[in-house]
């Protein structure tokens, strides 16, 4: 079993930053990749960000290309969404996940290939 669990939302104004943490525990978590998705009321859950295992191979949905960054670190088992430039349409309910491949040299965006999720953290941008 894994166990996620996030932190660092909250309500931050447009422009605003904030940084995102996801705890991981129960597994080897330096083999797999993770992922940050988000979902906002009413609509479907989306790719944000993904790490590879060693964090050497980043990707990013093109609505957040430039203004977030994610990072992991192997000994602390943590992963971090650092988010820019933050805007009333990043408003959402931010997942981390666990990438199921071990040691995946390609990291997909479908949800269907994350098999651990952590509960959400909140993110609301205010204009």
């Amino acid at each position: 079993q894994v166990q996620l669990v996030e932190s660092g939302g909250g309500l931050v104004q447009a422009g605003g930053s904030l940084r995102l943490s996801c705890a991981a525990s129960g597994r080897t978590f330096s083999n797999y990749a993770m992922g940050w998705f988000r979902q906002a009321p009413g609509k479907e859950r989306e790719f944000v960000a993904s790490i590879s295992w060693s964090g050497g191979s980043t990707s990013f949905a093109d609505s957040v290309k430039g203004r977030f960054t994610i990072s992991r670190d192997n000994v602390k088992n943590m992963v971090y969404l650092q988010m820019n430039s933050l805007k009333s349409e990043d408003t959402a309910v931010y997942y981390c996940a666990t990438h199921y491949p071990f040691r995946a040299s390609i990291v997909g965006r479908s949800p269907h290939e994350y098999a651990y999720w952590g509960q959400g953290t909140q993110v609301t941008v205010s204009s």
